[in-house]
């Protein structure tokens, strides 16, 4: 029998959410989605070496559960076995629907906004029964576009993602991302805004030298406050020492976690190769409040993330392989397989505050002096929603 060369198109929007689990509960999912998704990084660092950075954990997750459904045989098992719970495993869908509301809910008081979507071609003949067990599980409704008509497809896409993601990312899908052939494309869209607790003062804002990875300098904008943070030092099983600060959101829920080894010459692939939602957890909960002078570059990251690889390195093979591919899930009418998945995500941390200010005055006793925590070399970052565990953002910066 021919081939049909009809493809399935993956892609990511922004800061992609996910929150994935089995029928736990909702903790233990966050962590399952969450480990599945720093798979996903690890990877991802791994092939970039010593380059910058972003990723979304939760958002390749999400679009990946959604590829789940689509999926039959082999195929179908890969995806399973690589992120350790199955959508259509009884309760998993309630738990993500909490999930959800917690990460959407007003309490957060920082902004998150997020948004899964699944474009199929208008005429294409779904398997009986699909659509509604979508919307059952994704709460979600299947939104029919025309492939063929490429250019209009391509923006409908690309308008939907730059509307859910506040203009941030406004062309995720290039010219060559879609065709003709182009059956599916599943989107999810995460835009956050979040307000530091204790905002940076401008003033303080100095350019230092930033020490590479490859033991050169580049001289850098830094903000720097002291302040109390709450901090722990973590150990490698190498026995390398790495410095954990925590940086929260004016919500209180939301953090940013910075983590560097203590020696500028220790990689931070050390402590990237080990990462997992327990170890997180871990720093989280074994944090003391204390007075510390930080000082940590400003940056803002951009990356455009070619997936194929490594989730392929994670045992996801036959879906890209158009001979082996199995889409049985979505529809019997042509053989489909995943032609691309990407990622795009944009980051930018700068002094900004909250506008409440009620923390800002929390500073030591002028009879202290502050230990330093001084980020002027590479260091990790991980965006975390604390109630639950789950991480939207989390990169590498080599160079700010």
């Amino acid at each position: 029998m021919k081939m049909s060369p009809a493809i399935i198109c993956l892609a990511l929007g922004l800061a992609l959410i996910s929150g994935e689990g089995s029928a736990l509960p909702k903790s233990q999912a966050a962590h399952l989605a969450t480990n599945f998704g720093l798979k996903v990084f690890q990877q991802v660092v791994q092939a970039s070496k010593d380059g910058n950075v972003v990723f979304s954990p939760y958002g390749v997750t999400s679009v990946l559960a959604m590829l789940q459904l689509t999926t039959g045989g082999d195929t179908r098992q890969q995806l399973h076995a690589a992120m350790k719970f199955k959508i259509e495993e009884k309760g998993m869908a309630p738990v993500l629907r909490q999930l959800y509301k917690e990460l959407m809910g007003p309490w957060n008081k920082d902004e998150i906004s997020t948004t899964d979507a699944i474009f199929v071609q208008r005429d294409l003949k779904l398997v009986q029964g699909f659509m509604p067990k979508f919307f059952r599980l994704f709460h979600s409704t299947i939104k029919q576009v025309n492939f063929t008509e490429v250019k209009r497809a391509r923006f409908i896409i690309n308008d939907y993602v730059k509307r859910h993601t506040r203009g941030m990312i406004s062309d995720l899908l290039g010219k060559e991302a879609i065709d003709q052939l182009t059956r599916l494309v599943l989107v999810n869209a995460l835009y956050f805004n979040g307000q530091w607790k204790m905002p940076f003062p401008a003033s303080d804002t100095h350019h230092r030298l930033f020490h590479k990875s490859d033991g050169s300098t580049v001289s850098v904008s830094m903000m720097s406050q002291t302040n109390k943070f709450n901090y722990t030092e973590f150990s490698t099983p190498d026995g390398h020492y790495y410095d954990i600060l925590e940086l929260p959101y004016h919500g209180d829920t939301i953090s940013m976690f910075i983590a560097a080894p203590y020696e500028k010459e220790v990689p931070l692939s050390a402590l990237t190769n080990i990462l997992d939602a327990q170890l997180i957890s871990h720093w989280k909960g074994n944090m003391t409040r204390l007075p510390r002078l930080l000082v940590l570059p400003k940056f803002s990251l951009e990356s455009e993330l070619d997936l194929r690889m490594p989730l392929e390195n994670l045992g996801m093979t036959d879906m890209f392989r158009p001979e082996r591919a199995d889409f049985t899930g979505l529809s019997d009418q042509e053989h489909l397989y995943v032609s691309q998945a990407l990622q795009k995500v944009k980051i930018e941390v700068n002094e900004s505050g909250t506008v409440a200010s009620s923390s800002t005055a929390i500073v030591a006793s002028a009879r202290m002096v502050p230990e330093e925590i001084i980020m002027d070399r590479p260091f990790l970052f991980v965006v975390r929603h604390n109630p639950t565990g789950t991480v939207l953002f989390m990169g590498q910066v080599m160079e700010p």
